[in-house]
């Protein structure tokens, strides 16, 4: 029977740092607790044996500080286990989601662990930071699965690093933390569709942001948490995250488009319940306040609103209203109004213009523009512009033996789009 091997990262390290014996590295902690201020703090070498073991337990508080002052690693980098992470969930998302699960009914965000000892410089913010405006950038472009696994790894980077970090570093560490999270959130949420695991990323975000003592981001974590039961048709939940996000939002001074947007995103939830005439006052607000606002600075991470994609909501809501010639109107305008990189919205759009046509009773149209949709789709996958699509077919069923309608199916159920949505 082959002898269990323990804890090798820790004998590792020990080893590497020149404690030939589990006494020495007894002996070495018990002295460094001196240095470090922290009193009389017997190591014993039964101790370390424990921490050497197969299932070596979670070190206390001051023995974390001990281990990383004399051994130069963070905790996690010396084969410790937190007990509230589960490893093996560990490698699905930077929240112990995994993927592909519906309902993460038993999955908790992990609590932001705090700094044992500052071993990270003073830069290591500002670093981690430029890292993240880089993926702000490549989130537009480049395909929802390829980077919502190295953004959600760039995120239990900046986690682990806050263990490390202390002091103004910390707080900037942890604002860009914040973006991160939120940015993987929006991924699951718009772009795969995973609303469980959207909705478990967004309270490590709202505990980043605490961290960071940043109530707009605050405010934008907690409104983009209303979309998720918002489009659920749970009017209750979505209304109390919506106070909680205004409520962050007047503690951080919000900016008037932060407020605007705001005002579309409850517009957008009262949509989903069916409460159009609700959410077409909401947009009309939100279009007076961008009149009357004036030029205010907004946070660069704030990069997914304006006053034409204000007008993109009004068009959907006035589709749903039932108001066709004004939505129309007000889409085509956005449509020609969007800038060329924004392909995740155009497909949004021109399904919203498929929809129209549809309910129009205009299947050639329809088809035309879901056509349109599926162009954009083959470019930047965004599950949100295919559920579009999809509505629209669904629209189509009473022409269902049109020739338009079947070349859309040919293009729909293709071999690699059908795949391609089973695989997402």
């Amino acid at each position: 029977m082959p002898r269990p091997i323990g804890n090798i990262q820790l004998k590792a390290a020990r080893q590497h740092a020149g404690y030939g014996s589990q006494q020495a590295l007894a002996d070495a902690l018990t002295r460094a607790a001196v240095q470090l201020g922290l009193g009389r703090v017997e190591v014993s070498v039964r101790q370390v044996r424990r921490w050497e073991s197969e299932t070596p337990p979670w070190p206390h508080a001051d023995h974390q500080r001990l281990l990383i002052h004399v051994l130069q690693l963070p905790i996690e980098r010396l084969g410790f286990t937190p007990p509230w992470s589960d490893p093996a969930a560990m490698t699905a998302s930077p929240t112990g989601s995994h993927p592909q699960t519906a309902h993460a009914n038993h999955a908790r965000p992990l609590p932001l662990p705090t700094a044992v000892v500052a071993i990270q410089p003073a830069s290591i913010g500002t670093d981690y930071a430029a890292i993240t405006t880089a993926y702000r950038r490549l989130y537009w472009t480049v395909q929802p699965s390829q980077i919502h696994a190295t953004a959600a790894e760039h995120a239990r980077f900046g986690i682990q690093l806050l263990a490390e970090t202390a002091g103004p570093a910390r707080r900037l560490l942890a604002a860009a933390l914040a973006e991160s999270l939120l940015m993987v959130a929006r991924i699951e949420f718009f772009d795969l569709r995973q609303p469980a695991d959207a909705d478990i990323t967004l309270v490590s975000a709202l505990q980043a942001a605490g961290e960071a003592d940043s109530p707009l981001l605050g405010a934008a974590i907690l409104a983009h948490a209303a979309f998720i039961p918002g489009w659920a048709g749970e009017q209750e939940d979505a209304a109390e995250r919506m106070r909680a996000a205004r409520t962050y939002a007047r503690r951080g001074n919000a900016p008037a488009e932060f407020l605007a947007w705001l005002d579309a995103v409850e517009a957008e939830c009262e949509t989903r319940c069916g409460n159009t005439q609700r959410a077409l006052h909401l947009i009309g607000h939100a279009e007076d306040i961008l009149a009357t606002g004036g030029q205010q600075n907004v946070p660069e991470w704030f990069d997914w609103f304006s006053a034409t994609r204000l007008a993109s909501f009004k068009g959907n809501t006035q589709l749903r209203a039932g108001h066709l010639p004004q939505a129309r109107r007000t889409l085509i305008e956005v449509l020609d109004a969007l800038p060329t990189d924004a392909t995740k919205q155009r497909t949004v759009v021109l399904g919203d213009l498929a929809a129209i046509e549809a309910a129009a009773k205009n299947p050639e149209a329809a088809c035309a523009r879901a056509q349109e949709a599926l162009d954009q789709l083959a470019i930047t996958w965004y599950a949100t512009g295919m559920d579009r699509v999809r509505d629209v077919r669904r629209a189509l069923h009473p022409w269902a033996d049109q020739e338009c309608v079947q070349r859309l199916d040919d293009r729909l159920y293709s071999w690699r789009t059908t795949i391609t949505a089973l695989q997402r």
